[in-house]
């Protein structure tokens, strides 16, 4: 079996005294509105380093019409009178200075100098998280994955923003987000259930954390919703890996984390169409990716609170052992529910894994992450994450926090209005809103799992929805085509406030 390509994955390092000599690029930002003049905010210490070099960067500004449009570059080879590693400057485009003018000159940066091993150093940046949005898309959109026969090594560059900000909390957010964009990428013929929990021990060695793997007949008695989906796959049977992080400073609130981890999705009997649509869904465990990934971060970290990830790992394949429209499973919590569409299987292994929550957990907090649904596509488009919970106040706060990260969350609806469409003549509930329907799928869905978060009031329950958010259908600002890593980012920065 093909194994993916050795790779380095792009760093973000703190500014030392030795950066301008080492670096190979220097990226300097110009100012819509201002083209004329190039910024150099860094200070003294670089104004002195580019008198070595020997170009006139604001005649170059005037003589190529750049108008400092976020994301234009112009590049610029270089000769140094002194000992220096600098190739080349890059002129970039910062538009007015937001973030998103700054992530857009990040990204263009990192995709230019994907696949190198250069260092850079930029000059662009701004106040509070500006810079740091700003480093991580140099990083991000630098990121590649590959499996190839030919034993080639893939590069990565390293990158340096000459500017102030925690470059230890940032690498820490790309290294999750990265691993969660790896596990994503590996096609399914290489991954699994089991390869997903030994990736788990492989990501998360040497830190305070305990994993658990929940798997066999005897283990997933109760898991209903989990085993009907995954014995579809008796090579690969269904598996929920438990991680559990507690920081070494106090215990604080209990954050338990439930993602939905499918390995492959074919939609089981219910099969997916058209074939076009299938391709992708070696991608349906991005939830359980970015559970993980956010766990990573948040440790390496050292942020103070509890932590529990539940991966809720299985395939949807086609097959002798496949579930069939018109079962009825009885969930870890009891309830049961009456199977309308194998391919909305999302929701099943999550019910699972919500219901164990609730009984064995006690958590503070509820957070469910998952490619659910192609109806939040249509709703949200790539752009933001579709957001169920009725706290408003927790709304705002993880709406600010994918505002200041760069994962965007909308706070959508639950209506209750649409619940009878979920009723079951034969079981508590079906899993999806039958025809006649009120549409609305993204919603339904997540009125489907609020049934099992139930017990105690003091747990606050939200659900993200990441189906358009998740992939990339190609290259596209800090993302590369595939698997984003959406979410390690929204879940790392919210914890931070805990």
């Amino acid at each position: 079996m093909p194994r993916p390509t050795s790779q380095q994955h792009p760093r973000i390092l703190p500014y030392t005294s030795s950066t301008l000599r080492k670096s190979d690029v220097l990226a300097i930002p110009v100012r819509k509105g201002e083209p004329a003049k190039v910024f150099l905010e860094a200070g003294a210490e670089v104004r002195t380093f580019l008198k070595s070099v020997d170009v006139n960067l604001n005649d170059l500004v005037a003589r190529h019409s750049l108008t400092g449009k976020a994301g234009e570059l112009l590049d610029i080879p270089v000769t140094t009178r002194k000992a220096s590693s600098l190739k080349s400057i890059f002129l970039v485009g910062v538009g007015d200075g937001t973030r998103s003018d700054l992530v857009k000159a990040g990204s263009t940066i990192g995709r230019k100098l994907r696949g190198s091993s250069k260092s850079c150093a930029s000059l662009c940046g701004g106040k509070g998280g500006l810079t740091r949005a700003h480093a991580l898309a140099l990083a991000l959109a630098a990121y590649q994955f590959k499996i190839s026969g030919s034993n080639e090594s893939i590069n990565a560059p390293t990158f340096t923003v000459i500017r102030e900000y925690d470059v230890k909390e940032a690498q820490a957010m790309l290294v999750g987000t990265l691993i969660t964009r790896d596990l994503i990428h590996t096609p399914s013929n290489m991954k699994s259930p089991q390869w997903m929990a030994t990736q788990a021990r492989k990501k998360l060695a040497n830190l305070p954390v305990e994993i658990t793997v929940h798997q066999g007949g005897k283990a997933l008695a109760r898991f209903g919703g989990l085993t009907a989906v995954g014995n579809s796959s008796p090579k690969r049977p269904p598996a929920m890996i438990e991680i559990s992080y507690n920081s070494r400073k106090r215990k604080g609130p209990h954050v338990v984390l439930v993602g939905k981890g499918i390995m492959f999705d074919t939609g089981g009997v219910s099969l997916k169409r058209p074939y076009e649509n299938m391709v992708a869904m070696k991608s349906d465990m991005a939830g359980a990716a970015a559970i993980l990934g956010a766990i990573k971060a948040a440790a390496e970290l050292e942020i103070e609170c509890r932590i529990t990830g539940l991966l809720m790992c299985a395939e949807n394949l086609l097959s002798a052992t496949s579930q069939r429209p018109s079962d009825v499973i009885s969930h870890y919590d009891g309830q049961t529910v009456e199977v309308i569409d194998t391919d909305a299987e999302g929701r099943l292994v999550l019910a699972d894994g919500i219901g164990y929550a609730m009984e064995k957990l006690n958590p503070d907090y509820l957070i469910d992450v998952a490619t659910l649904t192609g109806a939040a596509t249509l709703g949200l488009s790539r752009h933001y994450a579709a957001m169920y919970t009725r706290d408003s106040a927790l709304a705002a706060k993880f709406s600010k926090a994918g505002e200041t990260s760069g994962d965007r969350v909308w706070h959508m609806p639950l209506v209750d209005e649409y619940l009878p469409s979920l009723r079951s003549h034969v079981a508590d509930f079906k899993n999806i809103a039958e025809k006649p329907s009120v549409g609305a799928g993204s919603i339904t869905a997540a009125l489907f799992l609020e049934k099992f978060v139930v017990g105690t009031k003091k747990t606050k329950w939200v659900h993200f929805d990441i189906a358009g958010v998740g992939r990339s259908d190609s290259d596209s600002g800090e993302n590369p085509k595939g698997g984003t890593g959406f979410g390690v980012r929204l879940l790392t920065e919210w914890v931070k406030t805990l």
